[in-house]
């Protein structure tokens, strides 16, 4: 006999919220709370796995954090983020405190400087599933058969709710009518933690706040044989270098064991103290990989992603191993058109562009008139089809010309309208690979020896410009351009 839906309701303890003027002190009570709650539901699990046949639906709830204003008076108007435009109430569901506290602590801290007033924190009305209550926990066995229904016991992801209709600027407001504070529900975060996981073999705690995202194996090589070389000095500042599989070596020797199989998207960090490191992502070849990666490491709200792969060079001028920053896109990748339609601009952001190209002139010391030898600035042109070519090249290379596109590729204006979208700071620096449009196809053996000095360099490249916006404050990374009519106070 298997429980019904009509089983009794037992719920975690509840504990009725509390005030704070304190980030510290709201983030300790968040985890507080949110460890409870979790750890409720863990022991309902193992009772519910030895009985056999549970007595009870259990449920407990994500913590929140709310502040209301009664004023209209703005803080420092030149800042993005950290305050709230009116009066009202504004709250928003949390998960994994422990992962986000930084994070958290900065956010929480910039509402009580700008508007004087506490934070209330306390639990939210929305239940955590089991999925993602148990994710991480190694005292928990979810394997093997059940002789109950999970969803008939425990709450189970809600799909109605797991959505990106605040970063997509839907107006939504939650059930009680209050104001979303933050661009994520706690649910829709625990959907892309647990994604994250799934495709690129690393926990999302590894993740750095200066993301690299690359379509060429080569390029993974190059960030191992980097990391090493940072981990030898003690003066780097970085930490640790972890590959999928959550292999973590901190020295230049340490031993990185081979998996038998790799994960979709092979990731890789060379960790700092605090997030501020490297993460390198091998999202493999098109749009869909581009957009389901930058989808779900959005959560993590990094400071910046570039993309650093290869691209197809679309002008007589080019040469192979020559260098791409893109100042503009024209999507063709349609992956996004329901989301941000194409007639959104995707600007150039004048930090990312500056980083890139100091980065640029520092590897491979040229400037000005020099640099230009190597590097075009330009519009990047990103399709669906890997084998556009074979397609009657009329109207593509119209589209092409008119557009005055210099490079074509399948991933980065994907990166850069997500960047857009989920307010992250994006840029994008390619090498040429091939040249369809004059006959340099993409074939073994072609490429040359300056073609093999500039990929070498390229990886060295984006990683020195993310060195470069590290050392930016937040403030002016996470500027206004992208921030729309209707924004959340956090970040």
């Amino acid at each position: 006999m298997k429980p019904t839906r009509s089983l009794p309701i037992q719920t975690a303890p509840d504990a009725e919220p509390q005030s704070f003027t304190d980030a510290q002190e709201a983030v300790a009570h968040l985890r507080m709370l949110y460890d409870r709650a979790t750890d409720f539901l863990a022991d309902q699990f193992r009772e519910a796995v030895s009985d056999g046949l549970p007595k009870a639906r259990s449920r407990a709830y994500y913590p929140e954090i709310r502040l209301t204003t009664t004023t209209f008076d703005l803080p420092d108007s030149r800042l993005a983020f950290g305050y709230v435009p009116e009066p009202g109430t504004y709250a928003t569901s949390v998960t994994r405190p422990d992962l986000f506290r930084h994070y958290l602590e900065q956010q929480i801290d910039l509402l009580l400087k700008n508007h004087g007033q506490p934070v209330v924190i306390g639990y939210s009305d929305t239940p955590i599933p089991l999925h993602f209550a148990m994710a991480g926990r190694d005292d928990v066995a979810m394997a093997g058969e059940l002789a109950f229904t999970l969803r008939d016991v425990f709450d189970v992801p809600d799909l109605s709710i797991t959505n990106d209709d605040i970063v997509n600027g839907e107006g939504v407001r939650n059930a009680d009518g209050s104001i979303p504070l933050a661009p994520f529900t706690a649910q829709r975060v625990d959907y892309s933690l647990a994604r994250l996981a799934h495709y690129t073999a690393t926990d999302p705690e590894h993740f750095q706040n200066h993301v690299l995202f690359t379509n060429y194996q080569f390029y993974v090589d190059e960030f191992e044989a980097y990391a090493r070389l940072q981990l030898a000095d003690p003066e780097s500042g970085y930490t640790a270098f972890v590959s999928p599989g959550n292999h973590v070596i901190d020295s230049e020797d340490g031993v990185i064991p081979m998996l038998t199989r790799l994960p979709q998207m092979p990731t890789y960090h060379l960790k700092r103290k605090d997030g501020q490191g490297v993460t390198l992502v091998n999202i493999g070849v098109g749009p869909s990989n581009a957009k389901t990666a930058t989808d779900h490491i959005a959560v993590l709200r990094p400071h910046a992603w570039l993309m650093v792969g290869h691209c197809a060079g679309l002008r007589n001028s080019q040469s192979l191993g020559d260098f791409v920053l893109a100042h503009a896109y024209l999507r063709e990748d349609k992956v996004l058109d329901e989301d941000l339609p194409i007639w959104v601009p995707i600007p150039a952001l004048a930090e990312i562009q500056i980083a890139l190209q100091e980065a640029v002139a520092e590897m491979t010391q040229l400037k000005d008139y020099e640099l230009k030898r190597i590097m075009r600035t330009g519009t990047v042109a990103t399709v669906d089809n890997r084998n556009w070519e074979l397609r009657d090249q009329s109207g593509p290379v119209q589209r092409l010309s008119q557009s005055r596109a210099i490079a074509l590729d399948m991933e980065s204006a994907t990166i850069a309208a997500n960047g857009f979208r989920f307010r992250v700071p994006y840029g994008t620096l390619l090498c040429v690979s091939d040249k369809p449009l004059h006959g340099e196809l993409k074939l073994p053996g072609m490429a040359s020896a300056f073609y093999k000095t500039q990929v070498a360099r390229h990886l060295l490249i984006g990683v020195r410009a993310m060195e470069r916006l590290r050392e930016m404050p937040l403030d002016r990374i996470h500027s206004r351009k992208l921030r729309s009519f209707e924004e959340t106070a956090f970040l």
